[in-house]
């Protein structure tokens, strides 16, 4: 265990073991009479990203059913800003996403998704929420309610974002520079929670500091000169090109990375070319870059491009037929601000249990956009945490050579949605009470 979390281990300590809110169990009765029930819905309709049009209607929907809140649609595309006003008091920005992903689901679920949509980019795909959105927004149904019916214990303002788009890591931007600071309550603390398929189902964690790496979405686009595939020195072959910078790659992490510092370059797709015999003159691959702070999310992604030039450079490709670099989309890393996250991760231990809620252990490098809620630039203070969404039973059973359980983006993925859900409105609820707890101030950085 970490120094870092021998500490956070000791605040945990200090919360009372198997606590329970007075809410929870209002939360859990709002999840029997109609949150299954939207979680469902939710899930068997999914939508891709900035396509979201009938997700954030019911969305909007829902939340005009709270008592107070006033409801502001289409900002950033398709999002949904929710205002819930108790008085003078800090503002706190609580934020779901709502797309799903181009993945046909084989979850074996009985609600399993059969939907297909054109996405932004033109094609047709089938759509699953291959990643647990369904289940945030569900849980930001079952927040509003809440911290509704808890006005008499807090006072000030909760912002309540569906955000679209998340997975092309564009929702939250396009929100942003729609006026989401200011045609809205500008925020003190954002809060957000994402449901953890790797994790036990209803337990907690979130970090004193980076919670998500950045990531970078990359194009290369490689020319070529067209020739017949038995005659290859009449052209110039874009899928020898492109496949000797797919190796190359490789070397920006194996051979120049600082082997302590985390970086990944993926390449998850390659195409080019129709027919056997025939060289095209084009080669496309699409790339996603991974790093755990700027300066290393810089250094990887001019390697790329210094990689990408140097190819056509050692095939003699003229000026003009250089293969192209560009970075359609990206998000920096998301950290939390380290004494927020003290604070709230004690508060969730003593809404839950201590026994419940975990330190934190980075171990992959998966990326959010909430980052772009939280930039520095804007001085808002945010808190990030991670919910389990899978049973410990299944978990133990896959570390034992059992099926394994479905990751994020697959097409087998699935969580129990009943424990993700409660524990997220559980958590969060008791996030915002104690920020806009009466006479409650904001905090400096």
């Amino acid at each position: 265990m970490r120094p870092g979390h021998l500490l956070l281990a000791a605040a945990f300590m200090s919360a009372p073991v198997h606590a329970q809110t007075d809410y929870a169990a209002a939360v859990k009765a709002d999840y029997d009479r109609d949150l299954g029930a939207l979680w469902d819905h939710f899930h068997r309709n999914p939508e891709l990203s900035f396509k979201e049009v009938k997700t954030a209607a019911r969305m909007a929907a829902e939340l005009r059913k709270v008592s107070g809140m006033v409801v502001t649609e289409k900002v950033g595309g398709t999002g949904v800003v929710g205002v819930l006003r108790n008085g003078a008091g800090p503002v706190v920005l609580v934020r779901a996403d709502m797309d799903g992903l181009p993945v046909q689901e084989k979850s074996g679920l009985a609600n399993a998704s059969k939907v297909r949509q054109v996405g932004v980019d033109g094609v047709e795909a089938p759509v699953m929420h291959a990643c647990g959105h369904d289940t945030h927004i569900t849980a930001m149904v079952g927040t509003a309610r809440r911290l509704a019916a808890l006005r008499d214990r807090w006072k000030g303002t909760v912002v309540f974002i569906v955000q679209p788009a998340e997975e092309r890591v564009g929702g939250a931007r396009a929100m942003i520079a729609d006026g989401l600071y200011t045609r809205f309550p500008k925020p003190d603390y954002a809060v957000a929670f994402h449901v953890d398929a790797d994790g036990a189902a209803g337990i907690v964690s979130a970090s004193e500091g980076i919670q998500y790496s950045s990531s970078d979405s990359v194009n290369i686009t490689v020319p070529g000169i067209g020739a017949h595939g038995a005659s290859p020195h009449q052209g110039k072959d874009p899928v020898y090109m492109a496949s000797q910078i797919v190796i190359a790659l490789q070397g920006l992490i194996s051979r120049e990375r600082q082997p302590l510092d985390p970086g990944v370059i993926t390449v998850g797709s390659f195409h080019a070319g129709l027919k056997h015999n025939i060289i095209s003159d084009e080669a496309r691959l699409q790339v996603t870059v991974r790093a755990n702070n700027e300066a290393e999310r810089a250094r990887l992604i001019a390697g790329i491009k210094r990689v990408a030039a140097g190819v056509g450079t050692l095939n003699g490709m003229p000026a003009d037929k250089m293969p192209r670099v560009d970075v359609p989309e990206g998000t920096p890393v998301t950290a939390n601000d380290p004494a927020l996250a003290r604070r709230l991760n004690a508060v969730v231990a003593g809404a839950l249990g201590a026994e419940r809620v975990r330190p934190f252990v980075q171990e992959g490098m998966g990326a959010e956009d909430f980052a772009y809620f939280v930039e520095a630039k804007h001085g808002v203070r945010g808190y990030y945490f991670g919910v389990g969404g899978t049973p410990q039973a299944a978990l133990d059973a896959a570390r034992n050579g059992g099926p394994k359980v479905g990751s994020h983006h697959s097409p087998e993925f699935k969580i129990a949605p009943e424990p993700a859900i409660v524990t997220g409105t559980v958590a969060t609820v008791a996030a915002v009470l104690d920020l806009l707890k009466p006479g409650a101030t904001v905090a400096a950085n």
